[in-house]
Parts: C-alpha cells; structure tokens; sequence
C-alpha cells in the first residue's frame, strides 16, 4: 500500500496522507485500494480497504466518512451522527481524524502553527466557488495567518474541460480567477480550470501563505491514483489528518 504524505511545515504531532490506489482488496474497475462505499464496489471489499487503512496508516480509531454532496457545509469532530451530509471536518480535539474522499476533485488538508486545530475539505468545482474553503477556515479559532494549507491530489488544469458557466461563476465571485482559466483552442465556450490555482487564490484572500502541494494529477497519473473524469465508473481515494496529544 502506498500513502502520500504532505511535504509542509507542519508540527510534528500533526499526521496527514492521502492514500493511492494499489494495495487493496477491490476488483475493476474499482482495483484496489476503493475507499467509497457510493461507487457499486463490493461493500465488503470496501470495509476491508477500509480497515485496511485503519491498520497500515495507524489510524487512532474508525475514522467518519461523510456523505459529500458539493456543499460548503462543514462539521465539527467529534461528532456522533450515523450519516452526515457535508464536504468538510474541522476538529480541536486530538486524535479525531478529518477524512474527504476525492477522484478528480481537490482535496485541502489544514493545520496551524500550534498543532491543535486541524480539518479536511473536499473541494470541486462548485463547493470551491462557493466556499467551502472559506467555511471550513473559519471554524480555526487561530490567527488566520498562523494556518497550514496542503492542497492534496487532483485533476490537473491541463485536463479539467470545463463550460462558460463554471468561469462565469467564478468570476462572479473574483474578477481575478480568469487567471487560473486558460481558453481550449479546439472548443469554442470550453476552458481549462487549475483547481489548485483557484484553491490559491481563495486561500490567500483569507490570510493564509503557507500552502503547499498542488503538483498531483489525477487524470495523467492511471498507475496511482482514481479519476472520475477519466474513468467515469471508479474507486475514491481518501485525504485525512489528525493531531496526537
């Protein structure tokens, strides 16, 4: 099994991976490590992979998977609900572990300088417009400036096609973002968006330099990791951290 850990600064009681997709236990198209129990994988080869990565990675406990719906809705930890519709998880407790599952979409991992708040979010496209990382920053009682961003595995700009209304809406919300589209040559109306570009742009807004990561492709990159636009019928990969005491 192969996990990717943030190259970033943070403390060192702060732990955060993000998981690849080889060494687990599902079938195609779904081989192997699935995390996704919404995808038509088995549902015992998931919680295999599932307890899987609870044993490899040294989880604390069971970590919560939540029901991500595109939203900019953001949950505390713990939290004892048996279904959660939301797209991020903020804790300020130690060894509560924030968990998003992605397949194109981008992952934000977050820590601060002092090693006791961290969170989780899962950002495509719309929640990312929306703010869902601003929602998730603001449950941080620190300075925003003292907070740690690691931007996890995602499609790359060269391969994320999207329409007018994706840049329409973007824009909408800062003139600024035409910069991270590029215009497809080949299509008219179609573009190219940088997740990561954008994720920037929006983090920087509130405050936050330290960001990190962002050199992942999804799409390109078959032999590590799951991709929706590529594949359509495919596993999730997952994103989580945790700090220890």
């Amino acid at each position: 099994m192969q996990f990717i850990t943030p190259h970033w600064q943070a403390p060192n009681n702060v732990i955060a991976l993000s998981t690849a997709r080889k060494g687990g236990y599902s079938l195609a198209p779904y081989d192997s490590f699935n995390l996704g129990l919404h995808v038509g994988d088995e549902q015992h080869l998931v919680e295999k992979n599932r307890q899987l990565l609870i044993e490899q990675g040294n989880l604390p406990y069971y970590p919560k998977f939540l029901n991500q719906i595109h939203s900019t809705q953001v949950i505390e930890l713990p939290n004892n609900d048996e279904v959660i519709n939301a797209d991020a998880a903020y804790t300020n407790q130690a060894n509560q572990v924030c968990l998003v599952m992605t397949a194109d979409c981008l992952p934000v991992l977050f820590t601060n300088f002092q090693g006791n708040e961290v969170a989780a979010a899962h950002a495509g496209w719309r929640g990312l417009c929306e703010g869902i990382l601003e929602n998730t920053v603001a449950k941080f009682s620190c300075p925003k400036n003292e907070i740690i961003a690691w931007l996890g595995p995602a499609i790359s700009q060269r391969y994320f096609q999207v329409g007018q209304e994706v840049l329409n809406a973007f824009l909408a919300q800062d003139p600024h973002s035409h910069q991270a589209f590029s215009a497809d040559k080949r299509e008219n109306g179609k573009y190219f968006a940088d997740l990561y570009q954008l994720a920037r742009f929006r983090l920087k807004a509130l405050g936050i330099n330290k960001i990190f990561g962002g050199e992942f492709c999804t799409y390109s990159e078959n032999d590590k990791f799951f991709s929706y636009r590529r594949d359509k019928q495919t596993g999730r990969m997952a994103s989580l951290i945790w700090f220890t005491d």
